[in-house]
């Protein structure tokens, strides 16, 4: 088990396949999935209120963004990356890093060591 276990990681993106693939490797390193969630509504409900430890954003959902989400989790001092398969990751403050797509078990690991120090 790697030190990652129990950590309770919120993962926000729109693309179903994308985010049961990010579920199965946060999984496989032992952290408990808070979500998938797959619109901006359900995000911010459980940005404002679900116990996080960190968090996975994606950019782009649908035709919006994940900025407010990252407001509600700069306000609770829950660290976050920004997933992106483009350069908008750098368009999102407080972001801690980005997480390009696809995703590669090493770089998941990689991106939580940074977020979990």
């Amino acid at each position: 088990m790697s030190g990652f276990a129990g950590k309770r990681i919120l993962v926000v993106d729109d693309e179903p396949f994308i985010a049961m693939m990010l579920e199965d490797i946060l999984g496989d390193l032992g952290c408990a999935v808070i979500g998938p969630a797959l619109d901006l509504g359900e995000a911010e409900a459980l940005a404002r209120g679900a116990a996080i430890d960190a968090a996975i954003l994606d950019v782009n959902l649908g035709n919006r963004t994940s900025h407010s989400i990252a407001d509600l989790l700069r306000e609770r001092q829950i660290p976050f990356v920004v997933a992106s398969g483009s350069a908008e990751a750098a368009t999102v403050p407080g972001a801690s890093g980005t997480l390009n797509k696809p995703f590669w078990p090493a770089a998941v690991e990689a991106a939580l060591s940074e977020l979990i120090a």
